[in-house]
């Protein structure tokens, strides 16, 4: 029988050590990784195995079972990946049909980064639909992007039927204004940051909340980010009230408060 065809179409696949620790803090956080046996996808891994065994690394740290599956569209990367392939570690050839090893049925969490910002905003939604069938019943998709030293950082959070939270972590010592995630927003987000779309509202009242507590940066800028959530929480942001997470440069937003107008 031939073999299926990858979906999707292969990626610049650059990458450095450590860009995703954001999103791998993040993912660590979640409930679901902390399953016996947890399975967690790095989808699009690119040229370098690396962002795969830094999540394996994290992610066993809290939870010894957890298996990572790396996959990527390009065989050639993937032949490559194999040289690092170690027990609750694997690398296999695919794209977001999400492939996973003989004997296992779905994943408890995909991420998925730097991958559908090389595609059109139109393709995104199919994209999600593929990988969302492929989570287990209490799986979390993942998808997003960030900058190449990973300072700036932005996802989605999507459960097996829809969107949940939009998420920004940013590394609050080298900030100028919290908008300037939006260089790195995901693809559903990046072009309706323009007048009238509730992103552009969000970014913008998070600006404004940033210069309010300006005088805070004299002792921290986390202490100033901290002051900045809790006025966004105060003007009626529908937030996930997470201080500990605040303090990391991280804040997460319900995704009806941002999500692109039809």
């Amino acid at each position: 029988m031939a073999l299926k065809k990858p979906v999707g179409t292969i990626t610049r696949g650059t990458t450095n050590p450590n860009r995703l620790r954001r999103v791998d803090r993040y993912i660590a956080s979640l409930g679901v990784t902390r399953k016996i046996g947890a399975v967690v996808v790095d989808l699009g891994f690119g040229a370098s195995p690396i962002t795969a065994v830094e999540l394996h690394e994290r992610l066993s740290a809290k939870n010894k079972t957890v298996r990572v599956v790396g996959v990527e569209i390009d065989r050639e990367r993937v032949e490559r990946a194999k040289a690092a392939t170690k027990p609750r570690l694997d690398f296999l050839v695919g794209g977001f049909e999400t492939p996973l090893p003989s004997g296992l049925n779905s994943a408890d969490v995909i991420r998925a980064f730097n991958v559908l910002r090389q595609y059109n905003e139109d393709e995104v939604s199919a994209a999600w639909a593929q990988m969302q069938s492929r989570l287990s019943q209490d799986g979390l998709l993942v998808e997003g992007t960030c900058d190449e030293i990973g300072r700036l950082s932005s996802w989605v959070t999507l459960d097996r039927i829809q969107p949940l939270w939009f998420t920004i972590s940013l590394k609050l010592s080298a900030l100028d204004k919290p908008s300037q995630v939006a260089e790195r927003l995901p693809k559903a987000l990046i072009h309706r940051n323009v007048p009238g779309e509730r992103i552009h509202d969000y970014l913008a009242a998070l600006d404004r909340a940033w210069a309010l507590h300006a005088p805070l940066s004299a002792f921290s800028a986390a202490q100033r980010w901290r002051a900045t959530c809790e006025t966004m929480l105060e003007q009626g942001w529908p937030l996930l009230v997470n201080r500990n997470r605040w303090k990391l440069g991280e804040l997460t937003v319900a995704w009806e408060a941002v999500a692109p107008k039809a």
